[in-house]
């Protein structure tokens, strides 16, 4: 009995990737980030709420460095962190 592979019945399509996956930091770019945010979340019981500030720089990080694609800081929950920042540097001038 023959069991013949047919490759040739169906072509693959590649498609994006679905949101919120992106690549991984392969030569460790955003490391130091990751390992402060990761630190904040033992030293904090995993309490996220807490890490806000490293989390954001860890995204920051991983944007600037195009291992995931650039958003709005605003979009990704960080409202309240950019306007105290823009405050801040207002005042500083």
């Amino acid at each position: 009995m023959s069991t013949a592979m047919n490759f040739g019945t169906k072509s693959f399509r590649p498609r994006a990737p679905d949101k919120g996956s992106f690549p991984l930091d392969h030569f460790g770019e955003c490391k130091t980030f990751k390992e402060i945010y990761m630190r904040c979340l033992r030293n904090n019981r995993f309490d996220n709420s807490r890490c806000r500030e490293e989390s954001k720089e860890y995204l920051e990080c991983r944007m600037d460095r195009q291992l995931m694609a650039k958003e709005p800081l605003e979009k990704l929950g960080f409202k309240d962190l950019v306007d105290d920042t823009q405050k801040e540097n207002e005042d500083k001038s």
